[in-house]
């Protein structure tokens, strides 16, 4: 299965629940939670996010790129923290009240990013999300569209390429 694909079968499952409950739904809405990373917005499936936490103390790894920067301990279960500034060519800044740890999940594989701000959760219609330029090679590329909100626009992530490992 494709990235792209995958991720349209998150955004079929949060259709599904949503026609499930007792809202009349006339049009396909994606949900995604929304935050900054630099001074850009992205966003990524709600399907896709375990929880948000404060940040915490990590482990660094030895022989992992740079913006890999260790394991941390969550209840009991080990996970690699991903700086996404420093994964996005962003230079890294010290964490502070704002900074969390978004905790995301693919199938089996789990890690957490940091990220600077967390906004909010966001509903988009599918047809407010445009596809990525062909100019981006899809097959390297993290985004699944961008997504337009009254007057922004929000770069919505593929979870499973951003947690592939290259290392």
């Amino acid at each position: 299965m494709t990235d792209n694909n995958a991720l349209k079968d998150v955004f079929s499952k949060q259709r599904a629940n949503a026609e499930g409950s007792n809202k009349v739904e006339t049009e396909n809405v994606v949900q995604v939670i929304g935050f900054i990373i630099g001074s850009e917005e992205f966003a990524v499936p709600i399907l896709n996010v375990r929880e948000i936490v404060k940040p915490i103390e990590y482990t660094r790894v030895p022989g992992t790129p740079d913006y890999v920067l260790g394991v941390f301990n969550l209840r009991g279960n080990v996970f690699p923290l991903i700086n996404l500034r420093m994964k996005f060519g962003i230079p890294a800044i010290k964490q502070d009240q704002d900074t969390r740890y978004l905790v995301v999940n693919h199938n089996d594989d789990i890690a957490g990013f940091v990220i600077d701000k967390l906004t909010e959760a966001i509903r988009i219609d599918e047809s407010d999300i445009d596809s990525i330029p062909d100019t981006l090679n899809e097959q390297d590329n993290l985004m699944y569209g961008i997504g337009k909100r009254e007057d922004r626009l929000i770069t919505i992530l593929k979870v499973d390429s951003l947690l592939k490992r290259t290392f």
